[in-house]
C-alpha cells in the first residue's frame, strides 16, 4: 500500500548487538544523496550507538539530522519522548526525504507502529517498512529458544516450568511485526548451521515476508528504503504476546548501568578482561568506547555474549578527557559491584 504526500519512516528493530547500527552506517553511506534523519533509541545510560553514528564522517550525516532517545525504551515512551522528536522532525523547514527509527534492543515493535495513527502525526509520516535485525550466530548458539518442538518437548518434561524465555519473547514480537528480516554477522556463523538458523527465523514470520543474508549490516539503502508497506494500517496482521491487553513492558527482566574508568594497556588487554566478565556474569551485552594508552584516537567496543570489535573512530576532541566507558546489559540481578571491580584497570 503506498501512501502518496507522506515522509516514510523505517522502523529498524532487532535484540541487543544484532548490528541495527552497522546497518545505519552502510544506509547513510548508500543513501545516493537522500536526506535521512535518525531516531535512536538505546537501552543503558551512556548513548553509544548516537556517538557512533555521529562520528561516523559520513559525507551527509549531519549532528542535527541524529537525534537520541535515552529516557527508556521508545515503546513504553510514546507519548513523552517519541511524539514530540517526530514533531521536531516534521517542524523542520528542511523536512527529510526519509526518517530511520533505531529502537532499542528491548522495544517491541507494535506499539511504536500504533503511535503512527495518533493525530500528532498521522497526516505527515507512514511506516515505510519494519526491519528486523537478527544476531545470526546467537540464534546458533541457542541464545534464543526459538524451536517450538523442543520448547514443547521441555513443557511435557517439566509442567510446572514456563520456559519461554524473555529472550525468546522479545525476538519473536521482533519478528512478528517485521516487512524484512536481516540475519547479520553470516559470516560468522558455521556453513552446516546456516540452514537450521534460517529455518527457525523463518517459522516466526508472517508469509511473504524476505529474509536476507548480510554482513556486518552491509545491506543498501535502496534494498531496504521504500518498501510501501504502510504497516500503521495493518496492525492486525502483525503478531505480539500483547495483543489484546494495555502495554505493559517495564524490562524488569533486564538491568542495565555504565562503568567509567581509566585508560587500558592495549585493545586485546581490554578484550580479555571484557570476556572474563561475560564469563562470570552472563552479560548478554557490551559496548561503549575505551581510552587506549599511547594511543590518541577513541576505541569503539562492540560485545554480545563473549564475541567482541573494536575499531578507533576518530581523535579524542579538545572537550573530551580521555576514559573508558562502558555499558554491561544483563539479566535482572547483576552483581554490580564485581562487574566494575572487574572491569577497572589494575
Amino acid at each position: 500500500m503506498t501512501v502518496q504526500g507522506k515522509i516514510p519512516v523505517t522502523v529498524l528493530t532487532g535484540f541487543l548487538g544484532a548490528g541495527k547500527t552497522s546497518t545505519i552506517r552502510h544506509l547513510l553511506e548508500t543513501a545516493n544523496g537522500k536526506r535521512l534523519a535518525l531516531i535512536i533509541n538505546e537501552f543503558g545510560d551512556l548513548g553509544v550507538d548516537g556517538e557512533i553514528v555521529k562520528g561516523c564522517g559520513i559525507e551527509g550525516c549531519a549532528d542535527e539530522d541524529v537525534l537520541e532517545l535515552a529516557n527508556g525504551c521508545i515503546c513504553c515512551t510514546v507519548a513523552d519522548d517519541f511524539l514530540p522528536t517526530m514533531e521536531t522532525i516534521l517542524a523542520r523547514p528542511d523536512a527529510p526525504d526519509h526518517i530511520i527509527i533505531e529502537t532499542s534492543g528491548l522495544a517491541l515493535p507494535k506499539p511504536l507502529i500504533k503511535a503512527f495513527n495518533w493525530p500528532e502525526v498521522r497526516n505527515r509520516v507512514t511506516v515505510d517498512g519494519v526491519v528486523a535485525v537478527v544476531d545470526g550466530p546467537a540464534v546458533a548458539d541457542g541464545l534464543f529458544a526459538m524451536d517450538p518442538s523442543a520448547v514443547d518437548a521441555q513443557r511435557q518434561n517439566d509442567d510446572p516450568l514456563d520456559h519461554e524465555s524473555p529472550l525468546e519473547e522479545l525476538l519473536e514480537e521482533q519478528l512478528g511485526s517485521a516487512d524484512m528480516v536481516l540475519i547479520n554477522k553470516m559470516d560468522m556463523i558455521a556453513p552446516d548451521a546456516v540452514r537450521g538458523v534460517t529455518e527457525n527465523i523463518k517459522s516466526s514470520v508472517r508469509a511473504g515476508v524476505k529474509l536476507l543474508n548480510s554482513e556486518h549490516g552491509r545491506i543498501d539503502a535502496a534494498i531496504l528504503l521504500g518498501l510501501n508497506a504502510a504497516a500503521e494500517y495493518d496492525l492486525a496482521l502483525r503478531h505480539s504476546h500483547h495483543d489484546g491487553a494495555d502495554h505493559d513492558h517495564d524490562h524488569d527482566d533486564f538491568t542495565s548501568f555504565a562503568v567509567e574508568t581509566g585508560a587500558f594497556t592495549s585493545p586485546e588487554a581490554l578484550t580479555k578482561r571484557l570476556v572474563n566478565l561475560v564469563k562470570e556474569h552472563d552479560l548478554l551485552r557490551v559496548k561503549g568506547f575505551a581510552a587506549i594508552e599511547g594511543k590518541q584516537m577513541r576505541l569503539v567496543v562492540q560485545g554480545v555474549g563473549g564475541r567482541f570489535s573494536t575499531y578507533f573512530d576518530r581523535p579524542w576532541n579538545g572537550s573530551e578527557s580521555p576514559s573508558s566507558r562502558m555499558v554491561f546489559i544483563g539479566l535482572a540481578g547483576l552483581d554490580e559491584t564485581a562487574i566494575r571491580s572487574g572491569f577497572a584497570p589494575h
